[in-house]
Parts: structure tokens; sequence; C-alpha cells
């Protein structure tokens, strides 16, 4: 959740619970506990599920997903290296899990025997959950790239 949502959550909070401030406190101190509580809230929620935000990325990751937005070819050479960073932030949105079975699938590229083999799991359960994985990459992919276009 951006700065500028959280400060809306606040105030609307604020705004909504003024019927039970009693008044036996500062209203300072009453919105001030409001605010922290509503900010460990969405610490607490965003360590449950990350979110990937255009500012966390780099000069050269920015420029990836331009690319790969404006273009269906090849990235280039130099481009590698920073096409790699960006699909370890976007495995570190994913659960510890789903980002070990996106690793072995599609980075190192085992079989889904091999893969069952490795972790036990059965072949229902990996197709799916790398299914939600990578849908759930493929979404904050394609929230980066909504926030290039103006």
């Amino acid at each position: 959740m951006s700065e500028e949502d959280l400060t809306q959550t606040i105030f609307v909070k604020v705004f909504t619970k003024l019927d039970q401030y009693s008044g036996a406190v500062p209203l300072e101190h009453w919105v001030s506990r409001i605010a922290v509580n509503t900010c460990l809230n969405a610490l607490q929620a965003e360590k449950i599920r990350p979110e990937l935000r255009w500012a966390d990325l780099t000069e050269e990751e920015e420029h990836v997903i331009q690319t790969l937005d404006t273009t269906s070819g090849e990235l280039e050479p130099g481009q590698s290296l920073a096409a790699r960073d960006l699909t370890d932030k976007l495995l570190e949105c994913l659960k510890p899990n789903d980002r070990l079975l996106v690793n072995l699938l599609h980075v190192e590229g085992h079989s889904v025997e091999e893969v069952k083999q490795i972790t036990g799991w059965n072949i229902s359960m990996i197709k799916v959950r790398a299914f939600r994985a990578r849908k759930r990459m493929r979404k904050h992919m394609e929230t980066l790239m909504k926030e290039t276009t103006p």
C-alpha cells in the first residue's frame, strides 16, 4: 500500500470512528494511535503478501520493462542481468514454497517428475501451485507495466 493510500485510510478511519472518541485523552493521542495501528496492520499485510512497486526498480530494470512493453523481440545482451534482477524481485513476491517451485521448474529446468522427487509433493499439487505462482508473478509484472504508461 502506498503512503498516500495509507494516509487516506487513516483519515477515513478517524472520520468513521469519530463517534468513538471519548475525550478522555487528547485528540492527537487518539488519532496517532489509529495511525500507528493502521500502519502496523499494513506492514503485517506487506510481510504476508509483498508488493513490488515501480520505485523499487533500478533504471536498468525499468528499461527492461519498457522494452518488454513496446517490443516482442529479444532483449539486448546488456539487459539480461537487469532482467535477471527483475525476475528475482518478482520471485520475492511469492511465498517460499512457490518460489522454490518456480525456481526448480523454470530456472533450473527440472521436470515435474523431478520436482515431485525433490519436494515429495504430488504432481497435481505441483502443477496447480506452479500455475498460481506464475499467475501472481504475471499480475505483479502487469502492475509494473501499467505504471510505465502515462
